[in-house]
Formats: C-alpha cells, structure tokens, sequence
C-alpha cells in the first residue's frame, strides 16, 4: 500500500534519497512483518482462535513496554487510557 500511495503521490523521485542503512532496515521490517503474518495464520490454523487472538493482541502491549525498556519512551494519558483499554479489550476476550 505504502508503494502505491508512492507512486500516486509523484514522490517516487525522492527513494533514490534513501540510504543503504534505510532500504536494509525497510526490507527487513517487511520480510519480518509477512512472517509474523504467516505465523499468526499458522497459529489459527492449529490453535484455537479464542487463544490465539488474545496472545496476539497483547503484543501491543509489549511493543509499549518494550518502548519504555529500550527507547525510553513515556506513555502519554491517551495512550496510557488506550492501553488500558486495550488490555481489558484482551483479557475480556479470555473469558
């Protein structure tokens, strides 16, 4: 999708304004975004789905922790109130 709006937008003149380091790390993000597809598949596939997606949803919650851990990154109040949801969202789904 990123491509197309790209493309639509007239800008594909400014990818050749991207570094090595860059196209590396866009590669490797979409290489890595379609195998946590795959697996997610594979997981519903031979999971149950009331398992599955509850696990799945709490990689957000991860990835805020994980901010928080490596980037130093501070939760503000919406996002604060946006996990919380969240995370009452994943654990009602357990149920």
């Amino acid at each position: 999708m990123a491509w197309i709006l790209v493309f639509i937008t007239g800008n594909q003149s400014d990818l050749k304004n991207i570094d090595r380091k860059s196209w590396v790390f866009l590669i490797l993000s979409g290489v890595s975004t379609g195998l946590s597809w795959l697996c997610y598949y594979r997981a519903l596939q031979t999971g149950e789905a009331s398992i599955v997606v509850p696990i799945d949803k709490l990689s957000i919650v991860l990835t805020v922790a994980f901010s928080r851990i490596f980037l130093g990154e501070k939760l503000s109040g919406k996002g604060l109130i946006g996990l919380i949801l969240i995370t009452t969202g994943t654990l009602t789904l357990l149920l």
